[in-house]
């Protein structure tokens, strides 16, 4: 039976943490009570590690150091990219790491201060425009619906060529729509689903993991729909409800997605990533072999990997 404990952990569960195994092994950091993934670095007999995707969430960032102190020497470097509503300062990520770099903002409703007006005008316009063919409802059986979700999601992989970890996989996402703390809205035009969104409760906030439409739900607005009901469905159960951030590694935040989010949010947080070296000797190198020894990026033998 799950524990009222177990479904306020979100993204800090270790289930969730598990449910990316097949991209790494996974670390527990029993200090900070977080979870990396241990990568194998290609061409390489070397490992280094990851906080799990898309971020990283401990119960006690004042240890988390001491964690990263005691990795094994076989680990070159440790990259993250931190909670945004961590318990932590941008000085105390800079005493920890030897990389802080803005990466993205996310765009956050304050679910505290809507007084019932949610987004813009334009938006509250296109969600009313949307909800007048679309029904949108919470999913009574989240892992029932893993094949349906996971059609959608390819549908958006295509479209924005996602591959990697940032596609998951299928046991990713079946593992995930098990968790007792997921919360999946979805949207019906004429009784066919054309689109999802996952959410994860995590104490006072709530993050939308991933949303995905088909095809026919991106002419009938569905996006739109699902956002308008979220904020709704969760206010009164969260104080702030995280739609993440934009598309895209530059964090420019000029791209269509956060163009889009802008409009629903009230608030933005800064998301910092974090790179350590922890074998400096190994770490450098690695850099000059893969021609990458004067790129700012971070870890430098991993440059373009995310594109």
């Amino acid at each position: 039976m799950s524990t009222g404990h177990e479904k306020s952990k979100g993204y800090a569960n270790r289930a969730y943490a598990e449910s990316l195994s097949q991209f790494g092994e996974l670390i527990h950091l029993p200090r900070c009570g977080g979870y990396l993934l241990k990568r194998s670095i290609p061409g390489t007999s070397d490992f280094d590690a990851m906080g799990s995707y898309p971020l990283f969430f401990c119960e006690d960032w004042s240890l988390l150091n001491e964690d990263l102190a005691t990795l094994p020497e076989e680990i070159i470097s440790v990259s993250i990219v931190a909670d945004p509503f961590g318990a932590y300062s941008r000085k105390k990520l800079e005493r920890d790491f030897d990389v802080v770099n803005p990466y993205k903002v996310h765009y956050i409703v304050d679910l505290d201060k809507l007084g019932g007006k949610i987004g813009s005008h334009h938006h509250r316009k296109e969600a009313r425009s949307a909800l007048k063919e679309i029904q949108v409802e919470v999913c009574k059986d989240p892992a029932g619906f893993a094949d349906r979700w996971i059609e959608l999601y390819q549908t958006l992989s295509r479209r924005h060529d996602i591959h990697g970890i940032r596609a998951f996989s299928r046991t990713a996402f079946e593992q995930q729509l098990r968790m007792p703390e997921i919360i999946v809205h979805q949207a019906f035009h004429q009784g066919e689903i054309v689109g999802a969104q996952l959410y994860y409760m995590q104490g006072n906030v709530v993050h939308c993991h991933l949303g995905a439409v088909s095809d026919k739900g991106y002419k009938v607005g569905a996006f739109y729909a699902m956002d308008y009901y979220a904020a709704k469905y969760f206010s009164g159960t969260a104080r702030k409800l995280d739609l993440g951030g934009g598309a895209g590694l530059s964090g420019a935040n000029s791209d269509g997605l956060s163009r889009y989010k802008k409009g629903w949010s009230s608030e933005t947080h800064p998301v910092y990533f974090c790179g350590r070296i922890t074998n400096s000797a190994r770490y450098d190198a690695l850099a000059p072999l893969q021609g990458q020894e004067n790129t700012n990026y971070f870890p430098a033998y991993r440059f373009g990997e995310f594109k």
